[in-house]
């Protein structure tokens, strides 16, 4: 599907001012190119749940609101119906890159600016140096390696394709590095393959890399989909998906000159074993007003909520955490259900889940009884699945996770064992021996102190050391073997060359055509060291 495209259309609204600065809002009307229809009163309740399957009442009941809903033009159930299986050959294709077109109305486009100002403050108030080009001029035909990605037609480039400046004039400081609070949701329209998807909803995600990026004056901001963020205002497409997809999320490959640290390390952790997300390179173009713009080459990233729990597990029934803030620690005296946001099952005021892993993971037997504290954890969590996944991630290196910062994993309570499995998120700062923020933590993890007791307590019982270690040998052995992953690297960065050396002043992270290729020997190199280091730190077990 190779120069596939979605056009991405945000409908305009009478009303934006009632929605700037105001976190978790919504700018939505209905398309007036979709048919009439029926009234919301008409609809069964929005809460009523449609259960598919055998039971023939639950199937007559959805073939009746198919039948009261007028759906929009150009509907099909294998590309827009929740029945459909998800279709990742589709959606996550793996040897291709695919086009993203969207197309912003400009009164939204300086909503979501104005919003975003009254979250980080001012666009642009922190710039940096050293970036590769002129201010919204393409690089140089023969400084781009291979062939750039083709123009649509009637792409304007030069200084028109700026990215705004100061929207709404100086700015409001107000709310800047607030975390907990979301940038506004606005309405698109997606064009892909002949098809088109009304009302999905948009917004800009992240934490660090959202921030950084819009006070650094760059364009390019990781955002996320929702196909049916506004059933409930536009009743016509209640349950849209996006072939089986209800969300996905696109990531910038913030501070990543490569571009496959977020793709390959959860890659590296499916084929471990551990639950992660799908991943699939995008080019990216947006027009919000002065015709389409490249913003970029991005990361299209599986929602764990949404297929990851689907797909990789049998039962997707129940909880789904995202832990982040100091109860994410998990240490002795910090739980507190503000750190475990659900994702699942909102309505259910439980948190006996987490609670069940708090107390038995500072259970007093740790000392006394090892083996009936490793009994009393192994029943509330998969202990197994977390030193797999804690086996892969010290290998492959991440700063950015837990041991050193609270958050960027999930948490699921999986029906079928009736425990919490542990779901990585956020790899772009993986794959890399280089200092962060906070320290590169070793492979024996002796540094990590007890505020982090899932790594300390585990380690320090000699049947979980055990199973720590030969899970290193297993993945060392079977998964992160130098040349395959230098082959790896090499086939991957041939794929996204084209889209990554394209990028422009202004919607780019990479400082130079260089940098890209000086990564990508980086990420081969490091895959021979930390080869070497985990082979040595085995062998003195």
């Amino acid at each position: 599907m190779k120069g596939s495209r979605w056009n991405l259309v945000v409908v305009t609204v009478l009303a934006t001012s009632a929605l700037l600065g105001c976190s978790g809002q919504s700018v939505t009307t209905s398309n007036p190119s979709s048919p009439a229809v029926v009234l919301a009163e008409e609809l069964p309740p929005a809460d009523t749940e449609v259960v598919e399957g055998n039971d023939a009442e639950a199937a007559a009941d959805f073939e009746e609101k198919e039948d009261a809903i007028t759906r929009p033009d150009g509907w099909g159930e294998e590309t827009h119906g929740k029945a459909t299986d998800p279709n990742y050959r589709v959606v996550f294709a793996q040897d291709e890159v695919n086009r993203v077109d969207i197309t912003i109305d400009p009164e939204i486009w300086q909503a979501m600016f104005d919003d975003m100002t009254n979250l980080y403050g001012e666009f642009g108030s922190r710039p940096v140096g050293g970036t590769r080009s002129d201010p919204g001029r393409p690089p140089a035909q023969d400084d781009a390696r291979g062939d750039p990605p083709p123009q649509p037609e009637g792409a304007l480039q030069g200084e028109e394709n700026r990215p705004p400046r100061q929207p709404g004039g100086a700015g409001v400081p107000g709310n800047a590095g607030a975390d907990d609070e979301n940038p506004i949701w606005v309405s698109v329209t997606i064009d892909f393959e002949g098809d088109t998807w009304t009302d999905v909803g948009l917004r800009f995600k992240g934490n660090s890399s959202l921030r950084s990026s819009w006070q650094q004056g760059n364009s390019k901001l990781p955002f996320r989909l929702d196909f049916d963020q506004f059933e409930d205002e536009v009743p016509e497409i209640d349950d849209q998906r996006f072939y089986g997809f209800q969300k996905v999320t696109f990531s910038s490959n913030f501070s990543d000159a490569s571009f496959l640290r977020e793709k390959v390390t959860a890659d590296l952790f499916r084929e471990a074993g551990v639950p992660a997300a799908n991943t699939a390179f995008y080019e990216v173009y947006v027009d919000h007003g002065d015709g389409p713009v490249y913003f970029g080459l991005y990361t299209m990233t599986e929602v764990i909520e949404d297929t990851v729990i689907e797909e990789q597990f049998e039962d997707d029934s129940g909880n789904v955490y995202k832990p982040d803030g100091t109860g994410a620690r998990l240490a002795a005296g910090s739980f507190n259900e503000a750190s475990f946001d659900k994702q699942t099952n909102e309505d259910e005021g439980d948190w006996g889940d987490v609670r069940a892993l708090y107390d038995a993971l500072h259970a007093g037997t740790r000392t006394t009884d090892p083996a009936a504290w490793r009994a009393g954890l192994e029943a509330v969590f998969d202990v197994d699945g977390f030193l797999n996944y804690l086996a892969v991630n010290q290998v492959v290196q991440n700063w950015d996770t837990y041991g050193n910062i609270a958050h960027n994993y999930y948490l699921y309570h999986d029906p079928t064992t009736d425990s919490l499995t542990w779901i990585p998120w956020d790899n772009n700062m993986a794959l890399r021996s280089d200092v962060g923020v906070r320290q590169v933590l070793s492979i024996a993890l002796d540094e990590v102190d007890t505020q982090w007791p899932l790594i300390r307590y585990l380690l320090d019982d000699e049947v979980y050391h055990a199973r720590y270690v030969a899970y290193v040998e297993t993945f060392i052995g079977a998964v992160f073997e130098p040349d395959a992953m230098a082959g790896t690297y090499r086939e991957l960065a041939a794929l996204v060359e084209p889209y990554a050396l394209a990028e422009n002043q202004g919607y780019t992270f990479l400082r130079s055509d260089a940098a890209f290729y000086d990564a990508i020997d980086a990420l081969i190199a490091h895959a021979a060291e930390r080869y070497e280091t985990a082979a040595t730190y085995v062998a003195g077990q």
